[in-house]
């Protein structure tokens, strides 16, 4: 029996080598229904510029990127570059300047008469409120979690900025008219 044993020790090690060589040209570590895929040449890899994506708006803004849709002190718009948004304040006519505006940054000057009020945010989830009335204004900066658009105030414009992701902030003016 030790002799049978013996001689079946070569073959048991021809066996053992074969399976070797196989997994190891069948690519290892795949699943088996699936067949083993080549890398591409350096030529046929995509650049990092194809493979940067345009951003889109993170929000439809009900009136998109119309600025004169502000002019009555309600509207909801989306801004990715610094503009003057014109609109009617408390006391006549005012002026929301955003000065900066990019992936998570907003920042912004509201005038109306002799007053000013700036207001800045940086961040996810990020961004203003401003209550403009006709004896001033205040401001509120931070995080505004799931803040929907802000509610009518008598005798005020209530202002809302929101940082996006994307680089294009959204602005919400609310107004009691």
């Amino acid at each position: 029996m030790a002799a049978t044993q013996a001689r079946g020790l070569p073959r048991t090690g021809i066996v053992l080598a074969a399976l070797i060589v196989l997994t190891a040209a069948a690519g290892c570590g795949g699943d088996a229904d699936e067949p083993a895929k080549a890398s591409p040449r350096p030529s046929e890899r995509p650049s990092e510029a194809d493979s940067l994506e345009v951003p889109k708006p993170s929000v439809s803004p009900a009136d998109g990127r119309d600025i004169a849709a502000c002019a009555d002190g309600n509207c909801e718009i989306a801004v990715s570059e610094p503009v003057k948004v014109p609109f009617k304040g408390p006391r006549g006519p005012a002026t929301l300047s955003v000065t900066e505006v990019g992936p998570n940054t907003i920042a912004y000057t509201v005038k109306s008469g002799n007053g000013q009020s700036k207001g800045s945010a940086n961040g996810p989830g990020q961004g203003c409120i401003t209550v403009l009335r006709s004896n001033g204004s205040g401001n509120s900066c931070g995080g505004l979690g799931a803040a929907g658009r802000p509610s009518p105030q008598p005798d005020a414009v209530v202002i809302q900025t929101a940082t996006g992701e994307d680089g294009t902030a959204v602005l919400q003016l609310v107004s009691d008219r």
